[in-house]
């Protein structure tokens, strides 16, 4: 059979350009990199609330956030990376943008969607956060956006390689907690199990599109934070003590999560899901912060008050007045509540690659290769 030149050279064509324009990174080397898709509360986000009208209260886009590695302030309540900033470097990946900052091509890889001071519940921080169920509507304007780029066939296979990361349901408990300390406003169980079924109603939504890997934050242990004993103090509690009521309502929340997401697995097919346990490797650095490399951590970095638990870092809320460490790589946490960029990279680290103490059924890395 005759070799037909012009054919040839009309498919090397096709390739290169498809090649350049549709660039494949990958994991170590092997294989194509997934997209990577990020929900929830401060402990994710990068910069999504300096776009809403919100109060300073759930807002970090002012100094000294920020300057460990960006040198200027962007919006993550942190002094440098997230969890999710390190996750992208370890996987080769560019940093995710902020849902509001994707323009017209950054969202191929990836987009952040968290919102401090959200929670799972839409009457959470009503009004002046994303809760996570308008998360949900602007992930479902991004798979529009796929679609117009990429076609059907290519954005759904990108859907359905991605991994999507979600840390949520701290403010959920913590709000009501907040406003009542000496009684729960709701039946502990019942309340839990109303956070839970909006939660697990997402991932279903997300599944229906597409999802099929799913990264779970247990929750961080809020009441043992430097607000936290804090505010524990203030309301008559021996001092340097943890609000053990809110640090148990968290752990509750935390400990049925297997259970709920094992129901979604056995009752979906191809869902797959990974637990990553925050609330443990915060509450290891917390009790015994020398063996990780900390000096301090039952005070913040950057605030006012007992441990710099008075949320006034940077002097942009109520209190103006704070205090900033020389050292933050000494800290656990960098204010009243959020953890240094030192404490978001190990959890980073060992989200990535931990063993299954931490992290299970499978580390990151491999999940995305699964």
């Amino acid at each position: 059979m005759a070799f037909n030149t012009n054919l040839f050279h009309v498919c090397c064509l096709i390739f290169f350009a498809f090649f350049f324009t549709n660039p494949i990174k990958c994991v170590d080397g092997e294989g194509p990199l997934p997209a990577l898709f990020v929900f929830g509360d401060s402990i994710l986000d990068l910069g999504n609330n300096n776009y809403i009208n919100t109060t300073t209260q759930f807002q970090a886009n002012w100094s000294p956030y920020g300057e460990t590695f960006f040198k200027s302030s962007t919006g993550r309540s942190c002094d440098g990376r997230l969890i999710s900033d390190f996750i992208a470097e370890f996987a080769n990946l560019s940093l995710n943008p902020a849902f509001f900052e994707i323009g017209t091509e950054k969202f191929l890889h990836g987009v952040n969607f968290a919102s401090s001071g959200s929670g799972c519940l839409v009457e959470t921080n009503r009004g002046i956060v994303i809760d996570l169920q308008t998360q949900l509507t602007h992930f479902n304007e991004v798979v529009e956006l796929l679609v117009n780029k990429l076609g059907s066939q290519q954005s759904q296979q990108l859907l359905t390689d991605a991994v999507y990361m979600f840390s949520t349901g701290s403010n959920d408990y913590a709000f009501p907690y907040l406003t009542n300390p000496k009684k729960f406003p709701f039946p502990k169980e019942q309340f839990s199990e109303m956070v839970l079924g909006n939660f697990t109603a997402i991932l279903e939504a997300i599944y229906n599109k597409g999802g099929r890997k799913f990264i779970i934050f247990t929750l961080p242990p809020e009441g043992c934070s430097p607000g936290g004993r804090a505010f524990n103090a203030q309301i008559g509690g021996k001092s340097g003590e943890c609000m053990q009521e809110l640090s148990g309502l968290l752990e509750m929340h935390s400990n049925a999560l297997p259970k709920r997401l094992t129901q979604l697995q056995q009752n979906f097919k191809g869902f797959n899901f990974t637990l990553f346990d925050l609330y443990k490797l915060f509450t290891q650095r917390i009790d015994n912060p020398s063996k990780y490399g900390f000096n301090v951590s039952i005070e913040a970095c950057c605030g006012t008050g007992a441990f710099k638990g008075i949320n006034s870092c940077g002097g942009k809320r109520q209190v103006k007045e704070y205090e900033l460490c020389k050292n933050v790589t000494d800290y656990v946490f960098f204010d009243a509540s959020h953890p240094t960029e030192a404490a978001n990279q190990q959890f980073a680290q060992l989200l990535w690659n931990g063993t299954t103490d931490v992290i299970a059924p499978h580390n990151l890395k491999s999940f995305f290769q699964l």
